[in-house]
């Protein structure tokens, strides 16, 4: 035996002995998790138990990314890291999550990616639909788009908001590759229609009128009714992403054909209860303004006086003639901080109205 399949031998049994101890800290892991479900039943009898605690999983995926001694990557631990997490869940009570269906549209990745492969997701048609299933308690939780670096602020959603009474507990940002794709009996044929999302058709733009000019273009509601097309129907393509790509068994013609490289799209994790602070929160609140001179000044100013970085502002239509204007903020910090509070109640001195909508950890992956 050579000195090579030596090393190789001593190797492959040093990472045989490795796996034996991780399998073993893991069903370790897993077995603490099912007594914290246990003791969290006995100590509520009869109520509503949320196992999920966002800040708690927020602040454990912190430290990992923060400890990680690589060779791995922080995000790439990170990731292990909430597959685990999500497993060992399951084990206390599997999750339901609803998304802006179909299977394999974005909003599905977003909430695999926050939540694991270890949970029960739930594709709805609208957007309302996941409001609606997370409310009636169906759901845990729901994930749905608010807003994209290209094409902006997800209205449907803001506006949700309005008359809902769930709470934002986290967020999750994805980057979005669109890919050109189609049947694998058609990739040497000629391209007679090109099905997607209006939204992607918009962040595809320059490409499509560069490469694939006076083919025509056809919006579907979601990029993976596309790639169902598309999969069916001889000369099609669909604009997708590889989720879409690998449910439906499609070839890819052109791979990451956004205009811009940064695409990235922001989803809100909604939820019936509040979170804790985790140390590093975003905060969300709708405000009505009375119509009147300064009246934005007298919104944002508490803010700058108390330096507290504001993130995103929006201003949507009013639902009633009674709110001038409506206004959605996000800001750093969460609404248990002292300075916080300050800023809500002078904001609520001056508003029509403020609605809460929810402060939650800072995305982490």
């Amino acid at each position: 035996m050579s000195d090579e399949q030596t090393r190789l031998g001593e190797l492959r049994d040093r990472i045989d002995d490795l796996d034996q101890q991780i399998m073993d800290l893991i069903s370790a892991r897993a077995r603490c998790a099912q007594e914290v479900a246990e003791v969290k039943l006995a100590h509520n009898p009869g109520q509503d138990v949320f196992f999920y605690r966002p800040e708690r999983e927020a602040q454990v995926l912190r430290r990992i990314k923060e400890q990680n001694p690589g060779p791995l990557s922080g995000e790439e631990m990170a990731r292990l890291f909430r597959e685990i997490m999500s497993a060992c869940l399951a084990l206390e009570k599997p999750m339901h999550i609803a998304f802006l269906g179909p299977a394999g549209t974005f909003t599905q990745a977003a909430a695999l990616k926050h939540f694991g492969h270890s949970v029960i997701s739930v594709p709805l048609a609208a957007i309302d639909a996941v409001f609606r299933e997370v409310e009636s308690g169906a759901a845990h939780y729901g994930v749905v788009p608010v807003e994209n670096s290209t094409e902006g602020m997800i209205n449907h959603t803001l506006d949700m908001f309005m008359s809902s009474p769930l709470k934002i507990c986290g967020e999750v940002q994805l980057r979005i590759h669109h890919h050109l794709l189609t049947s694998p009996d058609n990739v040497d044929g000629k391209l007679t229609r090109i099905y997607s999302h209006q939204q992607s058709f918009a962040q595809c733009r320059q490409w499509l009128d560069a490469n694939r000019y006076g083919i025509e273009r056809v919006a579907v509601s979601s990029n993976a009714e596309a790639a169902r097309r598309a999969a069916e129907e001889p000369g099609a393509a669909a604009i997708a992403g590889d989720m879409a790509a690998e449910l439906y068994g499609l070839e890819t013609l052109a791979a990451s054909i956004e205009d811009r490289p940064d695409n990235t799209t922001r989803f809100l994790i909604i939820g019936r209860e509040s979170v804790g602070p985790s140390g590093h929160d975003k905060s969300s609140i709708l405000v009505s303004m009375r119509n009147k001179p300064g009246a934005l000044y007298q919104l944002l100013e508490p803010f700058h006086r108390h330096g507290i970085s504001l993130t995103r502002i929006e201003t949507r239509p009013s639902p009633s003639g009674t709110w001038a204007y409506v206004f959605y903020i996000d800001f750093e910090g969460h609404m248990d901080d002292p300075n916080v509070g300050k800023v809500l109640e002078e904001i609520d001195d001056e508003a029509v109205e403020l609605k809460r909508l929810g402060s939650y950890p800072i995305g982490v992956l």
